[in-house]
């Protein structure tokens, strides 16, 4: 346990954004698993997509992600469904 008043401050912040950093990352994958299912379905994909599209660029902008990472998931998520639906 840290002794210093600003390590403890510090531990609560780092604790308080991998709480919220984990939640993204979870609704990032429902979201890619959802336009996956929709896909193997032949339903249509392109409000999934969407929101998918949407979350990711939102996580790539607060930093959870990298915006790389977004730039090639919406990629592969496009690709996905475009070769299954």
């Amino acid at each position: 346990m840290a002794n210093i008043k600003s390590q403890i401050k510090r531990n609560r912040q780092n604790e308080a954004r991998r709480v919220r950093n984990r939640a993204v990352r979870s609704e990032l994958r429902t979201r890619e698993k959802a336009v996956m299912a929709a896909a193997e379905a032949g339903e249509p994909t392109d409000e999934l997509i969407r929101l998918a599209q949407k979350r990711l660029d939102k996580a790539a902008a607060k930093g959870v992600i990298h915006r790389n990472e977004a730039g090639r998931r919406k990629s592969r998520l496009i690709t996905r469904s475009a070769s299954r639906g």
